[in-house]
């Protein structure tokens, strides 16, 4: 039987599999992928059970293959300096320039420590939205 230290959260587990939480979710919901749950009904998932996912992967040519890199599918990939970062609690703010522009993404403390983000560092937004809002920024 699975120790708690052997049991990945969802989200531990796309991560290493280089899927979205969503995948993951429906993966479990649908059988694909077995786990367990808490008592307090969350899901955790054992290593044992990404392997095969895992193995595939490692099957495939380099292209094709998650394990050296990720692939984003968002097309709206901004890239520019990190100018400023500011962390307060369990958030960061990450303020990225992009040429005269800048973007600010709230992000997880978590995340920046994962990404070992920097001032200076050349990082992409990717923006994903299925609204887009335009406004007349001239005088007429």
């Amino acid at each position: 039987m699975s120790t708690e230290t052997d049991l990945l959260k969802p989200r531990e587990a796309a991560r290493l599999l280089g899927v979205s939480y969503p995948t993951i979710k429906q993966w479990i919901l649908s059988g694909k992928l077995r786990s367990t749950q808490t008592p307090g009904g969350h899901h955790r998932i054992s290593e044992s059970s990404l392997r095969p996912f895992l193995a595939r992967d490692k099957e495939k040519h380099t292209p094709a293959s998650r394990e050296r890199y990720r692939r984003i599918s968002g097309r709206n990939q901004l890239v520019g300096k990190i100018v400023n970062l500011r962390t307060q609690g369990l958030m960061t703010q990450v303020v990225l320039a992009v040429g005269e522009q800048r973007i600010t993404a709230i992000i997880t403390a978590d995340a920046v420590r994962e990404l070992q983000l920097r001032k200076g560092d050349t990082a992409a937004a990717l923006i994903k939205s299925t609204d887009v809002m335009i406004e007349r920024v001239d005088p007429s």
